[in-house]
């Protein structure tokens, strides 16, 4: 199978990355080499382990699946079903801790998933140190493994726990910051979502009925443990702006909004007015 036939194969789905993936799939199961692959796009490659894979990514499963690994900030991780795909979007929040954190500072990262907003923090950050939580036991061991894999280990601890529950972070000494890009899609728009969203994780999108289910749990339950001048820090969907600016407002927060390179509202930094 050459690249053009994989790019035909892939186009013929809906996939609009055919070229992009066409490339990445070409360079992980048969070790080829960009700048080769699109000097010679009617070599042949041979491999069952490709096929199988442009099997999987036609029926629209994720490529980051499917590859088991993606790129992230400027780390690596691992990622499969049971955890969200880490995005550039979320780069944002990851610059936006990186500069904001005290000295020495410890932190939360609530609906950790793969680990990469912790774990980037850390790695960029060798001063700080950090508690990562989630609900799933499997997803956590992957964060585990993300946190092994970029030596950060010794710096993040984790913990099995429902942020939606009140007891979540019982135990534990103040934070000077709650990290969080916790489910914030409207329950009813879930279905209107791209084919290789929903192959993600439903939990790990769905934010409820008005989206604010995380949000509102979090400054509810959480802001508490937060020290004197500690902040949270939330990924926000782009059309959230003013919700969560109403909903820091009810709790005593100030919020301000950070956005992303498109212009789109992106994070929220809350501090205590």
């Amino acid at each position: 199978m050459t690249y053009k036939d994989i790019v035909c194969h892939l186009r013929s789905v809906g996939i609009e990355d055919a070229e992009s993936d066409a490339a990445l799939l070409l360079e992980h199961y048969c070790n080829a080499n960009r700048a080769h692959i699109f000097s010679f796009p009617d070599e042949s490659y041979t491999s069952s382990s490709l096929e199988e894979a442009i099997r999987r990514r036609a029926q629209r499963e994720p490529l980051q699946y499917i590859l088991g690994e993606w790129g992230f900030f400027e780390e690596s991780y691992f990622v499969n079903e049971h955890c969200l795909i880490p995005r550039a979007d979320t780069e944002i929040l990851v610059e936006k801790a990186i500069a904001t954190l005290p000295d020495g500072a410890r932190f939360a990262d609530l609906c950790t998933g793969s680990g990469c907003i912790a774990i980037s923090t850390l790695k960029h950050r060798g001063d700080c140190s950090a508690l990562a939580l989630d609900l799933f036991p499997k997803t956590l061991e992957l964060a585990q493994k993300n946190a092994r894999h970029n030596g950060v280990e010794a710096r993040l601890s984790f913990r099995l726990a429902d942020i939606l529950r009140p007891d979540a972070l019982d135990g534990e000494e103040p934070f000077d910051a709650i990290l969080s890009n916790p489910p914030y899609i409207r329950t009813a728009v879930l279905s209107e979502l791209e084919k290789e969203l929903s192959a993600e994780p439903r939990a790990a999108l769905d934010g409820g009925e008005d989206g604010l289910v995380f949000y509102r749990a979090i400054l509810e339950h959480h802001g508490k443990h937060l020290k004197e001048n500690g902040f949270v820090l939330f990924e926000i969907g782009f059309d959230q702006k003013q919700e969560i600016r109403a909903l820091a407002e009810r709790h005593g927060y100030t919020a301000e909004i950070g956005y992303d390179l498109s212009g789109n509202a992106r994070t929220a930094l809350l501090r205590k007015s």
